[in-house]
């Protein structure tokens, strides 16, 4: 009996990573010191007065799902490698190398090349090396033709430049940067109320949303990257940031305030997509509970001094909502207005 008598082949996953090669090495840069393939990836690090490395490691949950059913896998890549940007972004990093790892129970080729080329062109856009990643096929462990999805990026911040949220004072306001659609949180609601109960199929079109409902649910997560690089070099102080995933408006903005402060959101500060507006009506979902579960259409969010918020406006970002809430005395907590 030979491995691939279990379902295990590892010449198809070779044959998958070597296609995926040039996509790979394309994100590479001088710092990159190791080849596709070292046991290790090797990454030159210098060139910081006294740096702070920044990692973080996520997924991108249950929109896998929907890439499943749709049969469409090149858009699930970069969103995890988007996110995880925008995750240590908010402490001020910018992102060095990026590892993936990718398990399913039988490799398909054609998929694992669709969602490394993905990853591949997000860390290209952000400026991040695909350094290394794990491709693990283990049969019986995953349901037929599914995988999953994670990463891991490191970043790099001067210590002086780290972003951490304790010069936010009561008074303060917040900007937000508009989402492109769900990113990658609240897929399980989002499936439950759309398609589990066969009130939509992924090919249908809504039409407030202008496309397929599979076009709207697998739109990539935005990277801020380069916004953020765009305030901060206009000499914007900016005092906090918040990715608005899991646990969006609630959940996520109390993880930045200083003691003593809180916030308000002014929901009419901004047009709410309509997926959001469609989710909410399909499933009867409470205007609270969609707040804590979905980005509503904001999907990142700088905190400035009233000074600043003028100056962020001129520098016209095509996706800068503009204030949507503001800073107040409070023992923590997030108050929705109206």
């Amino acid at each position: 009996m030979k491995y691939r008598d279990s379902g295990v082949d590892i010449d198809r996953a070779g044959r998958a990573l070597k296609r995926a090669g040039g996509d790979v090495k394309s994100t590479w840069n001088a710092r990159v010191l190791s080849g596709l393939g070292a046991f290790g990836g090797l990454f030159d690090a210098a060139g910081f007065t006294r740096p702070v490395l920044v990692s973080s490691i996520d997924g991108v949950g249950t929109k896998l799902k929907v890439a499943f059913a749709a049969k469409r896998h090149d858009t699930v890549g970069a969103c995890l490698v988007n996110h995880c940007v925008n995750d240590i972004l908010v402490q001020g990093a910018r992102p060095l190398f990026f590892l993936d790892y990718f398990a399913t129970g039988r490799l398909a080729e054609d998929v694992l090349v669709a969602v490394l080329a993905g990853m591949a062109g997000a860390c290209k856009a952000n400026g991040c090396a695909l350094i290394g990643g794990e491709t693990a096929e283990m049969p019986g462990f995953y349901p037929d033709d599914e995988y999953d999805l994670a990463g891991c990026i490191v970043g790099v911040v001067d210590r002086e430049q780290v972003v951490d949220g304790r010069a936010i004072r009561p008074g303060d306001l917040l900007v937000g940067l508009a989402s492109t659609g769900l990113h990658t949180n609240g897929y399980s609601l989002a499936r439950r109320v759309l398609l589990d109960g066969g009130a939509y199929a992924l090919d249908d079109r809504p039409p407030q949303l202008g496309g397929t409902l599979a076009d709207a649910l697998l739109a990539v997560h935005r990277s801020y990257l380069s916004h953020v690089g765009r305030v901060t070099a206009a000499g914007v102080t900016i005092k906090g940031m918040v990715h608005l995933t899991g646990g969006a408006f609630l959940d996520n903005i109390p993880r930045i305030l200083p003691a003593g402060c809180a916030a308000a959101i002014d929901t009419r500060a901004w047009l709410v997509p309509p997926l959001f507006e469609l989710i909410a009506s399909a499933g009867g979902v409470a205007r609270e509970e969609m707040y804590r579960v979905f980005n509503m259409g904001v999907g990142f969010v700088l905190v400035v001094d009233p000074a600043d918020a003028p100056r962020i406006d001129a520098l016209g970002l095509a996706d800068c909502l503009g204030v949507i809430g503001r800073v107040e005395a409070g023992a923590g907590g997030v108050r929705l207005e109206p």
